[in-house]
């Protein structure tokens, strides 16, 4: 009998972590979930996949190499968040430098496969963003890594392609633009989407820190998931390089508000809660300024993906969501 691919979710209690886990539940594999809290999502009990939890904090050195052991794929999720639950970082912060990066280098060296086993390198698929490029789409700013947390990543995917150059792993880096959508308990997503949308829900006005002509991709979660997927499927061919996925497109984000202010309108049967401008706060950086749009092109050329939900009902989705667990987050 052949033996089900073991593969580890890194992260698998976070946002786009719980909804990876909950695809790969589906397959028949070996899904290992870590996490540093114990739980997951729910409805693993009925999973297809052999399921296996671990709480380990890999914010401490040491917990990592047993993590991943024996894995055949590992999907790399975690990322530093402050307290607030924010992944900005400033320079300079050792902490977030050693998740965002460090853990990248100690996972590299915990996969190395010994010379007389034979085994094929691992796999690993990285969430990297849209922000540490350096070949940006024609037309849009900001192709230079503008804050900690971007050169913080771009610095792991050079870390997973030297390691895939040295046949240490097989190494894929996905660079995600903003990616929203509902999140199974207990994970929570706290992006400027849902963070509207909350603020909607509750009657208060949506605030952008500009005008609202800045363009953002916007991918929805169930879009992310299937990129992973479809990554650990092509990994081969995808192997030591970065993969940019996203929508494709480039919204005004004033628009996007004034959806998102309609739909929580529709769903509440009050009248639409006003969008403004309000003066940016000391953290802004200028990333939080420029347009970003996603050239998925290449990635499907190779994996066939490519995002399926349109914004609009993206957006009716969180909102659905949110409107029925409002009030109710477990954090």
């Amino acid at each position: 009998m052949v033996s089900r691919p073991l593969i580890t979710v890194l992260g698998a209690s976070g946002f786009i972590g719980s909804h990876v886990v909950a695809e790969l539940a589906g397959r028949p594999v070996r899904l290992r979930a870590v996490a540093r809290r114990p739980t997951v999502p729910a409805g693993l009990g009925r999973s297809v996949a052999d399921v296996e939890t671990r709480a380990v904090d890999l914010s401490r050195p040491g917990g990592l190499a047993d993590a991943v052991a024996g894995s055949d794929a590992v999907v790399h999720l975690v990322a530093h968040h402050d307290g607030a639950g924010t992944w900005r970082a400033a320079d300079g912060d050792t902490a977030a430098e050693r998740l965002n990066t460090g853990l990248v280098q100690e996972l590299a060296d915990a996969l190395r496969p010994a010379p007389a086993t034979g085994r094929p390198p691992t796999v690993v698929v990285f969430a990297s963003t849209a922000g540490a490029a350096t070949d940006g789409v024609p037309g849009f700013a900001g192709t230079e890594p503008a804050t900690a947390y971007e050169r913080h990543k771009l610095a792991a995917e050079r870390v997973l392609a030297d390691a895939t150059a040295a046949d240490a792993l097989c190494g894929v880096s996905l660079r995600l633009p903003t990616v929203f959508g509902p999140a199974p308990a207990p994970a929570v997503d706290r992006g400027v989407i849902s963070a509207m949308a909350r603020r909607a829900l509750d009657g208060a006005p949506i605030t952008m820190w500009h005008d609202g002509t800045v363009r953002r991709d916007l991918l929805y979660v169930r879009d992310a998931v299937t990129a992973f997927t479809a990554a650990l499927h092509h990994a081969p061919a995808l192997a030591g390089r970065h993969w940019s996925v996203g929508s494709g497109r480039g919204t005004p984000l004033g628009d996007v508000f004034r959806t998102l202010a309609a739909t929580v309108a529709n769903r509440t049967g009050r009248p639409p809660v006003p969008v403004r401008q309000v003066e940016p706060p000391a953290f802004a950086s200028a990333a939080d300024f420029r347009d970003v749009r996603v050239d998925h092109a290449p990635f499907r050329a190779v994996t066939g993906w490519a995002p399926r939900v349109p914004l609009h009902e993206a957006v009716a989705r969180t909102v659905a969501a949110l409107a029925d667990t409002h009030g109710k987050d477990p954090l």
